[in-house]
């Protein structure tokens, strides 16, 4: 795994609070897209809807298509913007799989595979939605959070709240529990974690959306009835 390496040169803007990337796809090359995510690009550029995860991702809560862009007439840019505040990260695979939240998907070079992984009971224990994207093979990656990215090295055993998960690599397992005894559970307001076992690297987002909708629900206007 590389974060230098990139058969697409690329750089980011806004980062990490509201971040953008701007991609030059190579002549007759093609980067994948989540759908939406397109801010700018050259004219030159062809673009294609394909359907991406099928039944699977229409599942996850994720848009079912994903858009295509190609280069056919030279090197051309674009700029791709995820839909919340937040940071993006690049990494190069190099034969190898990262699991990423089901709404974390940004873009990829085209060999790259990406499908939806069912995450079993782990999911719906930990409140989660049951579907991560499993990202594999050789090739360029960006992904997204709702705040900042921290990447954190494993080597053992680690613990993360299950809000907070990015993403993770193919080397992990992990199961879900309560951070505490089943009182710290209800009361404590931490609720549940995921225990990370093995080799590898954690990438975990600074801010929680349901935390955050919560505190601006205090600052909503709310209006008063009129009598009749």
């Amino acid at each position: 795994m590389n974060t230098e390496k990139t058969d697409y040169p690329f750089t980011l803007a806004g980062a990490p609070d509201y971040a953008l990337v701007n991609i030059t796809i190579p002549a007759g090359k093609t980067l994948k897209a989540e759908a939406s995510s397109m801010a700018y690009m050259d004219s030159s550029l062809k673009m294609k809807t394909k359907m991406g995860g099928g039944f699977k991702r229409m599942l996850s809560g994720e848009n079912l298509f994903v858009n295509e862009f190609t280069a056919a007439e030279g090197e051309a840019q674009i700029g791709v913007a995820p839909g919340t505040p937040g940071d993006i990260r690049h990494l190069y695979l190099e034969d190898e799989t990262v699991y990423i939240q089901n709404s974390a998907f940004l873009a990829s070079s085209p060999d790259l595979q990406t499908g939806i992984e069912f995450q079993g009971f782990k999911g719906f224990f930990s409140g989660e939605k049951i579907f991560m994207i499993k990202c594999s093979g050789t090739g360029d990656l960006w992904f997204n959070s709702f705040g900042g990215i921290l990447e954190i090295d494993v080597k053992n055993n680690y613990v993360v709240d299950t809000g907070h998960i990015v993403g993770f690599t193919g080397g992990l397992t992990y199961d879900v529990r309560p951070v505490g005894g089943l009182k710290s559970l209800f009361f404590s307001k931490e609720g549940l974690v995921c225990r990370f076992s093995g080799e590898g690297k954690i990438w975990i987002q600074t801010r929680l959306a349901p935390a955050f909708v919560t505190w601006a629900d205090g600052f909503r206007r709310i209006e008063k009835k009129k009598d009749n």
